[in-house]
C-alpha cells in the first residue's frame, strides 16, 4: 500500500466546510472594508463590510486586527475568485432573533440605542437587527418631533416579532407606563397632607400648572400659585421651572398643591398696617361693574366698591377710574379672616359736593 502523497495529506488536513456552516477563524489581514479570514479551508474566507454591520460608514480597521478569532458563517464555497464568502453579521443577527424572540415572549425590557429616525416612528437598533418602534408606541405622552429620541437609549418590550417577514416592532409605551405608575404608587407611599416638597413645572394651562414632585403629578392651581393675584399662569411659570410646593390636599391619586406659604402671607400683618379710618394709597388692579379693586401691595387688594368712589351717582368704576391709576381713600373695613378690605373715596370728599349735586338737580 503506498504512502498518500502530499496533497492528499494536505487536502485532507482542511477542514469539510459546506454553505451554512457557523465557524471559528483567524483574521488575516483587513482593509477599511474587508476582512480576510483564515478557516482552515482550502481556501480563505471574505467577511465584507456589508456582511459585518448595518454600518456602512464603519472602518473595518477600527474594530478587528490581524490574529483576532471571529466566528463567521459560510454563505458561499467559491466566489467567482476561488475565496469562500463569509458573513459575521448574520451570526450576531441569528443570535440577537433568539434574545428578541425570548423577549417577546416573556415580555422582558430591552434597551437599545435609537440609531434611526424615520416617517412614523423610531429604528433601535439591537446588535445589528433593527426593532421599530411606531410614533404611537414612542412614549406615553404625544411627542410632534420624534427628533428628540435620536441617539437617546430607551426601553421597550416587544410587540411583535416575526423573522420571517423581519418584523421586529417595539414599544416603549407600555413600559413608561409601568414605571409611572410604580412611581407614583411609590409617591403616593412617602407624601402626606401639609409636606412641603420640591417640584418640576411639566405644564402651564389657563387655571393652574400641574407640577412633578417626585413620581407623581399635582395641581398648582391659579389661585395657589401667590397671595397676590394672578390673571395669566403662563406669566408666573413656564415648563421646566423648578420650585417648592406644600402638599395641601391628597385625594386618592389627585394632589392639590400650594405656592402660598405662610411666611410670605401679607396678611399676617395686614392688622397692624391697615386699620379702619386710616387713609392708604393704593393702586387699581382691576375693575368690575360693582366695583374697584384697589391693591395696596403685593398679595392685599381692597374693594372699592362704586358707591364710595364719589358723592355723585356713578353707573360703573371705569367711568371715572382706570387700571394702574393710582389713587387714595379711607379703609372703612378690615376682615382678616375673609381677607378682605373695603375703602371709601368718598369719605375723603368735600359734603359740599352732594349739596352742590343736589341743588342743581
Amino acid at each position: 500500500m503506498s504512502e498518500p502523497s502530499f496533497e492528499e495529506l494536505l487536502k485532507e488536513s482542511f477542514k469539510n466546510i459546506r454553505t451554512g456552516d457557523v465557524v471559528e477563524g483567524t483574521v488575516i489581514s483587513v482593509t477599511p472594508d474587508e476582512i480576510a479570514v483564515n478557516i482552515g479551508y482550502k481556501s480563505d474566507g471574505i467577511v465584507t463590510r456589508s456582511e459585518y454591520s448595518n454600518d456602512q460608514t464603519l472602518d473595518l480597521t477600527t474594530v478587528v486586527k490581524p490574529d483576532d478569532k471571529i466566528d463567521v458563517k459560510v454563505l458561499k464555497l467559491n466566489d467567482g475568485e476561488g475565496q469562500v464568502v463569509l458573513s459575521h453579521k448574520r451570526i450576531v443577527a441569528e443570535k440577537v432573533s433568539k434574545v428578541l424572540e425570548d423577549a417577546f415572549n416573556d415580555q422582558t425590557v430591552l434597551k437599545a440605542k435609537v440609531t434611526e429616525v424615520v416617517k412614523g416612528g423610531l429604528v433601535a437598533t439591537v446588535d445589528e437587527v433593527p426593532v421599530f418602534i411606531p410614533a404611537s408606541l414612542a412614549s406615553d405622552t404625544y411627542t410632534k418631533n420624534l427628533n428628540v429620541f435620536a441617539d437617546q437609549e430607551i426601553e421597550f418590550v416587544m410587540s411583535e416579532f416575526n423573522p420571517k417577514k423581519r418584523r421586529y416592532i417595539g414599544d416603549c409605551k407600555t413600559v413608561l407606563r409601568e414605571k409611572r405608575e410604580k412611581a407614583k404608587t411609590e409617591a403616593l407611599g412617602r407624601i402626606h397632607e401639609g409636606d412641603v416638597v420640591d417640584g418640576v413645572v411639566k405644564n402651564v394651562t389657563s387655571f393652574g400648572a400641574f407640577v412633578d414632585i417626585g413620581g407623581i403629578d399635582g395641581l398648582l392651581h391659579i389661585s395657589e400659585m401667590s397671595w397676590g393675584r394672578i390673571d395669566y399662569p403662563q406669566n408666573v411659570f413656564k415648563k421646566g421651572d423648578s420650585l417648592k410646593v406644600i402638599i395641601k390636599e391628597i385625594k386618592g391619586d389627585k394632589i392639590a398643591l400650594s405656592a402660598k406659604f405662610d411666611e410670605n402671607n401679607p396678611w399676617l400683618s395686614v392688622e397692624s398696617k391697615y386699620s379702619v379710618g386710616s387713609v392708604v394709597k393704593g393702586t387699581v388692579a382691576r375693575m368690575t361693574e360693582f366695583g374697584a379693586f384697589v391693591q395696596l401691595e403685593e398679595g392685599v387688594d381692597a374693594l372699592l366698591h362704586v358707591s364710595q368712589i364719589s358723592r355723585k351717582h356713578i353707573e360703573k368704576p371705569s367711568d371715572v377710574l382706570k387700571v394702574g391709576e393710582e389713587i387714595e381713600a379711607r379703609i372703612v373695613d378690615v376682615n382678616i379672616d375673609e381677607h378682605k378690605i373695603s375703602l371709601s373715596m368718598k369719605d375723603l370728599l368735600p359734603e359740599e359736593e352732594e349739596a352742590t349735586e343736589t341743588t342743581e338737580e
